[in-house]
């Protein structure tokens, strides 16, 4: 599933070709939407919030979530699209380009004093303006027994980490995945942490890997081989996922 990093990425990429320009063409190819129509609408800004992406017009606010399989793609007019055109859920475009939103997991129109209802559940946006750490320690503390490696992921937490960042976060901060919230001796530097990875990410892109992806491979810190764990959670919604450490720079918990 793209991260935080990934859907600002996008959002930057949209901005350019669709920001500022009018739209000559709708197409929503969602039931619920089949009939709206924006030609002629600006697109006054297009923003993200953790992972959702939001195209703004005067009226509305266009909502939409990758989830595991969405992209979105920029193209010319005219130019053929490089992937099936079955997969294209939703095409905003003017005359000098064609944003196509393929395989999105999510895509709903908004009124825009409506679109804080899409993310009000949401904690801190890490690669937001109005960051806020201290609401972030205070919203893992709320469950202190948890697993860090699970807390991460939960978007209520703070909105913008995946399965690939939290591996990133745990092993620099050399702690162990499946240790407790509550059992971090510096939690706040660990938030500290997964701001500065995730801004580094989004700026500074391509992040180099150190820990996700490389099981076998020896850590770079100790050159012990890193290993891959599933680490699952209490709440039947979410599935196993696999998570990336070092056996020595993380020991297992007591």
């Amino acid at each position: 599933m793209p991260e935080g990093d990934s859907v600002f990425l996008t959002a930057k990429r949209l901005r350019k070709a669709l920001a500022g320009k009018i739209l000559d063409r709708s197409d929503f190819r969602v039931p619920k939407y089949a009939t709206l129509d924006l030609r002629g609408q600006e697109v006054e800004s297009v923003g993200t919030y953790g992972k959702h992406l939001f195209v703004r017009t005067p009226s509305v606010s266009i909502h939409s979530h990758l989830k595991m399989e969405g992209e979105w793609r920029v193209y010319q007019p005219g130019q053929r699209w490089t992937k099936p055109g079955f997969a294209a859920r939703l095409v905003l475009a003017n005359t000098d380009a064609e944003a196509v939103g393929f395989s999105l997991g999510l895509v709903e129109v908004l009124r825009l004093e409506d679109e804080h209802t899409a993310v009000e559940h949401l904690g801190p946006d890490l690669l937001g303006p109005n960051w806020d750490a201290a609401e972030a320690v205070r919203r893992l503390l709320e469950r202190p027994d948890r697993p860090i490696g699970l807390a991460l992921l939960d978007q209520r937490n703070l909105a913008g980490i995946g399965n690939i960042y939290r591996s990133e976060i745990c092993y620099l901060r050399r702690v162990n995945p499946a240790m407790s919230v509550e059992a971090i001796e510096d939690l706040p530097g660990l938030v500290d942490e997964a701001h500065r990875v995730l801004v580094k990410a989004a700026h500074e892109p391509p992040w180099r890997h150190l820990a996700y992806g490389r099981q076998h491979r020896p850590c770079k810190r100790c050159g012990t081989n890193l290993v891959v764990h599933l680490l699952g959670d209490d709440e039947p919604t979410r599935a196993e996922r696999g998570i990336y450490f070092c056996p020595r720079c993380q020991p297992p918990v007591d």
